[in-house]
């Protein structure tokens, strides 16, 4: 049965009394989290959520992640992971758009899940360590798994566009089942598997080839909520980890921390989301003894689609070679194409946005200019899309753009990416305001921060008589100047 939660039912039956997940001194084993996700499940049913509905999860790196996720699952229910992050606004949006029943909340965000999530029309259950035990405690179990097809929906990974406005990629049973087998292979996991679990679950790269992947092979999750370096290097240490998956400035942090760690164990890490430096590779492997596999992928792509593998060659700048089962061409004009088991169904509930992504062979277009050598080699060359990558977060220009013209002295506002010695880039505005109106840089700047996620809000803004412009009158972006001092 291709349902995903059976990742995690058919391992607690073979493995029961393994530790599955870990933060600091409590663990869960297998017997527990599966014991949990069935009441989960039951809460879920009783609350007249069925096969198809969606569950909104907003939960940091917590054991109740897995907990929540894998018990929608197992009820039938389409999961909404969300970031933690998210503002009123943003929380609002996702709610309304996925038709969430539910919305499971982490109870120090408890303010814009009720504010925003309630009137949308999902009911809200905070989840605070302890009080979720209690309230699974008191639910009638279903300890069955509700039968999904291969090409039904499980979960909704909402992802933006140029247009500012979200999408929800729909990634089936299917598409993430196979990329679990993928990632498993790729990264030679098994029972003795340690994964560190720093990367959020709520994004593609994190759920995939950390919690699906370990908990498909028995293997065991300790968890870092929250990213800090040396934090990271202590529980590696501490949990004999032996799979370490992240973007490339958590890397760099950890080969700026001081502190000397223990990380012998360390065999596998996995990089993705943004490219990571050639030099910054080769030192984390030669300080820790390790080998780096860098991959690429998309929420779109479930997400791998590209990567390096253990034991061929490993080519400098390269995202390596298609994974099994998928292709991976170049589009006439350079675009990265992808077609393959990982392609997402669609876009929930926007056709022609689906229509535009993937085409009627099946291939979805990237947005990104890559190249490939003689060998089956890809390298990203450049970015089709305009997005911002903050250190390794996606920030769609549009829709800040569309915050900043908000304030009532914007008259017109570009959001590009600043270069940045260790996120890779940073999100600046450039900003001409309306006839005899006044703001400063960090007044915009604030007006932005308290209407997104922290890491969306433009760090440099600075202000221009006009922006540069084509002919149709269109904003050129490529040539907006930077201030001096941003010169990198």
């Amino acid at each position: 049965m291709p349902n995903l939660a059976n990742l995690l039912t058919h391992t607690a039956a073979a493995h029961p009394d393994r530790a599955a997940i870990q933060l600091d001194d409590r663990h869960l084993t297998y017997r527990e989290l599966d014991s949990a996700t069935a009441r989960v499940a039951g809460l879920l049913r009783a609350k007249g959520v069925e096969p198809g509905d969606r569950v909104a999860v907003m939960l940091p790196n917590v054991p109740q992640f897995a907990v929540c996720y894998y018990g929608a699952l197992r009820a039938g229910a389409v999961v909404v992971p969300m970031n933690v992050l998210l503002k009123e606004r943003e929380v609002a949006f996702y709610v309304r758009d996925s038709g969430a029943k539910v919305l499971f909340a982490w109870h120090e965000f408890a303010a814009p899940a009720h504010a925003r999530a309630e009137p949308s029309g999902a009911e809200v259950l905070l989840v605070e360590p302890g009080q979720l035990e209690q309230l699974l405690a008191r639910c009638e179990p279903a300890p069955e798994v509700a039968a999904r097809a291969a090409d039904d929906t499980a979960v909704i990974l909402y992802t933006s566009g140029t247009t500012g406005t979200p999408k929800g990629a729909e990634l089936t049973h299917g598409n993430l089942g196979r990329n679990v087998e993928a990632s498993v292979a790729l990264f030679g996991l098994d029972g003795s598997t340690v994964t560190l679990g720093a990367l959020p679950f709520f994004h593609a790269f994190g759920q995939t080839c950390a919690l699906n992947a370990t908990i498909a092979v028995g293997g065991r999750l300790t968890l870092l909520p929250r990213f800090d370096a040396g934090r990271a290097l202590e529980i590696i240490a501490r949990d004999r980890v032996t799979v370490f998956e992240g973007v490339p400035t958590m890397y760099t942090a950890m080969l700026d921390h001081a502190e000397p760690a223990d990380a012998s164990t360390l065999a596998t890490c996995v990089s993705g989301g943004a490219a990571m430096p050639v030099e910054v590779m080769r030192v984390f492997e030669a300080r820790f003894g390790c080998q780096v596999l860098e991959g690429y992928g998309l929420s779109e792509t479930s997400p791998v689609a590209v990567f390096n593998r253990r034991d061929r060659e490993r080519k400098p700048g390269s995202i390596g070679l298609a994974i099994e089962g998928v292709e991976v061409r170049l589009a006439d004009d350079g675009e990265l194409l992808v077609r393959g088991h990982n392609v997402m169904k669609g876009y929930w509930q926007r056709p022609e946005a689906t229509a535009e992504a993937i085409d009627a062979d099946g291939w979805f277009r990237t947005g990104d200019i890559a190249r490939v050598d003689d060998d089956g080699y890809f390298y990203i060359v450049d970015r089709k899309k305009e997005l911002v990558i903050r250190g390794g977060f996606n920030v769609y220009p549009r829709e800040i753009e569309e915050v900043i013209y908000e304030h009532p002295a914007v008259r017109e506002a570009a959001v590009i990416g600043v270069p940045h010695a260790t996120l890779g880039e940073e999100v600046g505005a450039a900003i001409a305001l309306k006839a005899g109106a006044t703001a400063t840089a960090g007044e915009l700047s604030a007006f932005v921060k308290a209407r997104v996620a922290a890491y969306k809000y433009p760090r440099h803004v600075w202000f221009v008589d006009e922006l540069p412009k084509g002919p149709t009158g269109k904003i050129l972006k490529r040539a907006i100047e930077l201030p001096e001092e941003l010169h990198v």
